[in-house]
């Protein structure tokens, strides 16, 4: 009886299991989908992560990219953007700068704050880090580059804690606006911890350096002007729009001569002079039609092709098809966010897997669905 009980309890809970994984599979969008397929298939090497960090391909750039001061950070700055042992202290200020410059201070709520009076170890264990020669040498970098720019590590920019800031961007005008959206950021662990996981070469967890590159904030910048070019061989084998969750009635008029301002800005001024075969980058077109490199980044892993996939951009190089421009043409064409609902981790996709063939079964459907005429590919 206890045995029959005790197997009853293992179904119930396996279906739960189930169930709960149903869920989180149906949360999942098609452009998730795409990634976590893309990122089971695609391998790249630690060269490859290495040569799309910003301090060495900006200076290569610098002519055709946008303004940026880059300082390298201290090892003591990288292990405060990697403590969470502790409470959420910002870097005191040595020239009383406020990462929430127009909260309204009410004496009597602050009091619910202070700290009471304790022994030496814990005043000592609460005090708020400095790091005065960077936070000069960032206000200076600042006023130099127009009063407001928005921050990036070796790789990534903190675009994901950009809820937090008082203007919900990322433009920052102080060192401690700077340290609030680095140390609230999640996606730079990445850069971090996991920069080269996805190497099939790996003999590394992280760079010997990590370097911080304050780029001038543009507040007439228009999402829909940037663009995401795929390079494999040294062949520019695809563009798509970067900004993919929403339609821009306008790029369907200018979709022709985008095409071509890339193309010749390729061939011109990137081809030669990055190191890699095979890599992304993303530009910006002016209203003026100039051309300017925004980023690198690796081919494949946590790359996102956007409107492409993989596999499709993997074809187009075999068969040496021409360069196609890809936008969103519709409104039916808008592709979500990625907010994967199962972190990749997680995920156990070895063959034979569950996932596995899950996996399988999802990139047949993806690829039935963004052929068709609703996809908006």
């Amino acid at each position: 009886m206890v045995l029959f009980l005790l197997v009853v309890v293992i179904d119930v809970v396996d279906h739960i299991l189930v169930c709960n994984l149903v869920m989180l599979v149906l949360a999942l969008t098609l452009a998730e989908l795409s990634c976590i397929l893309m990122i089971w298939a695609v391998t790249m090497r630690e060269e490859d992560v290495n040569q799309c960090q910003i301090q060495e391909w900006y200076p290569k750039f610098k002519s055709v990219s946008i303004r940026t001061f880059i300082h390298e950070l201290p090892e003591s700055f990288v292990q405060y953007l990697l403590d969470d042992s502790g409470p959420f202290l910002l870097p005191a200020s040595i020239t009383n700068e406020d990462a929430f410059p127009n909260r309204i201070h009410n004496p009597e709520e602050e009091e619910d704050y202070q700290i009471s009076e304790g022994s030496g170890d814990e005043a000592e264990a609460l005090s708020a880090p400095c790091f005065p020669e960077l936070e000069l040498k960032v206000k200076e970098s600042i006023e130099t580059l127009g009063g407001a720019i928005f921050p990036k590590l070796n790789w990534s920019a903190p675009k994901d804690s950009a809820w937090i800031s008082t203007s919900g961007t990322l433009r920052c005008t102080t060192f401690s606006e700077i340290a609030l959206l680095l140390r609230s950021s999640d996606s730079l662990i990445h850069d971090l911890c996991h920069a080269y996981d996805s190497c099939s070469d790996k003999t590394m967890s992280r760079p010997p350096k990590f370097f911080l590159a304050l780029r001038k904030w543009y507040p007439r910048f228009q999402p829909e002007m940037e663009f995401r070019c795929f390079v494999k061989g040294q062949t520019l084998v695809g563009i798509s729009q970067r900004e993919v969750t929403t339609f821009y009635p306008v790029l369907r008029e200018k979709k022709n001569n985008v095409e071509v301002l890339i193309e010749e800005f390729f061939n011109d001024n990137v081809r030669v002079k990055f190191e890699s075969d095979d890599y992304t980058f993303d530009v910006y077109v002016t209203e003026d039609e100039r051309v300017k490199v925004l980023d690198f980044n690796p081919w494949g892993a946590f790359t996102l092709p956007l409107l492409f996939t993989w596999e499709e951009l993997e074809q187009k190089a075999r068969e040496g098809d021409d360069l196609e421009l890809r936008i969103v043409e519709s409104q039916c064409g808008v592709r979500p966010g990625l907010k994967t609902a199962v972190p990749y981790d997680y995920l156990d996709v070895s063959a034979g897997s569950g996932w596995d063939q899950f996996l399988r079964n999802a990139s047949e459907e993806l690829q039935q669905q963004t052929k068709s005429p609703e996809a908006g590919a």
